[in-house]
């Protein structure tokens, strides 16, 4: 039996909300018990390209098939993925969930500027630039009672610091491609992300020393005789942050599909506000009260800000007709997006659906 349309989308959001919600939290535990944030992004990789290839063996699913000229666009979106995630687990695992969300909710700013400078967008507004200084104040203000960053300076702040700038090339490049790149079912651009992300993710683990430090942990459990090569809570959040990683991708595209830009901006906010709630409940390494009260100040500025309208195009000297005023995105607003999410823009405007992380 369908859904109805209206039961489309309150499936939808709340499927993207319970993934975008949960994820960051569920990888925060799971890295907790099994240390290893590069081996643990790849088993969660492969397990949606299982998912994936499973669905298709079965014929439950269509899936874009693998060609080369979709691969090229795909390959420095994917390093730009991969090196995204690893500096994503990297700061989950030396700081609090919070220092993360308020570093994320900075690349409004950076993703701004490239949106004026590389892909035709105007500056931004008033007030925009109003909604991005409260944003910057509010990380401001949140570094300034951060425990970590009065005992360890900038040294806390690096792993995040280099996830903001990498997660706003990743947007900024990931709206380039995806015009460019026509995908037919929700599996494509999951299947390309994943099945390129993997081997860098691999490399990571090896960059960081994580082969040998799983070595020596297990090698360690061996000789004092433990019955668990691995903590079976560990090995179940793993279960449960693969099968959340997976639907996090095909819920996200099929909210962007069923609702605008502004409501998705607005549920992404809200998913912060509870991811934070939950971490205070569930986690002892959690921010003060003023630390919580300036990471509010942040998704505040992320509700008020709005994306810039295209720049005029004049198509007098293209078609000999009159001025158009690029009115496609006009009203459209854009501010904050999920911390495990894909970071590239829906085109549901034009028909049509992709996926990414």
């Amino acid at each position: 039996m369908r859904l109805s349309a209206n039961a489309e989308v309150i499936a939808s959001v709340v499927a993207y909300s319970f993934c975008s919600g949960s994820l960051v939290l569920v990888n925060k535990l799971c890295l907790h018990y099994l240390p290893y944030p590069s081996i643990v992004v790849t088993i969660q990789l492969w397990a949606a390209l299982l998912f994936i290839q499973l669905g298709n063996a079965f014929n439950l699913m269509d899936v874009d098939p693998i060609i080369m000229r979709f691969v090229k666009p795909y390959l420095l979106y994917t390093v730009a993925f991969s090196l995204g995630v690893y500096c994503n687990m990297k700061s989950l695992s030396l700081s609090n969930v919070e220092t993360v969300i308020v570093f994320r909710a900075l690349a409004p700013l950076l993703v701004s500027i490239f949106d004026a400078v590389f892909l035709g967008r105007e500056w931004p507004s008033l007030r925009s630039w109003g909604a991005l200084s409260v944003i910057a104040l509010g990380a401001l203000g949140y570094a300034m009672t951060d425990e970590q960053f009065q005992s360890q300076g900038l040294q806390a702040y690096f792993w995040p610091t280099l996830y903001l700038f990498v997660i706003s090339f990743e947007m900024a490049y990931g709206k380039k491609i995806i015009s460019g790149v026509d995908m037919k079912t929700f599996s494509g651009p999951v299947l390309y992300t994943n099945l390129l992300g993997w081997p860098p993710m691999l490399a990571f683990a090896a960059m960081g020393g994580e082969y040998e430090r799983l070595k020596d942990d297990v090698t360690t459990r061996v000789m004092n005789g433990e019955e668990h090569l691995f903590p079976p809570i560990g090995l179940l959040l793993l279960l449960v942050g693969c099968i959340v990683g997976t639907g996090i991708g095909y819920s996200g595209w099929f909210c962007r599909s069923k609702v605008s830009a502004a409501s998705y901006t607005l549920i992404g906010v809200i998913n912060k506000c509870l991811t934070v709630l939950v971490n205070l409940l569930i986690w002892d390494q959690h921010a003060s009260t003023d630390g919580i009260l300036s990471l509010s100040l942040c998704l505040v500025g992320g509700v008020f800000y709005k994306q810039a309208p295209m720049k005029k195009v004049d198509h007098d000297s293209l078609d000999g007709g009159t001025p158009s005023k690029g009115k496609a995105d006009d009203g459209i607003e854009l501010g904050m997006t999920p911390l495990i999410e894909s970071s590239v823009q829906s085109r549901s405007n034009r028909g049509t659906s992709n996926i990414g992380r």
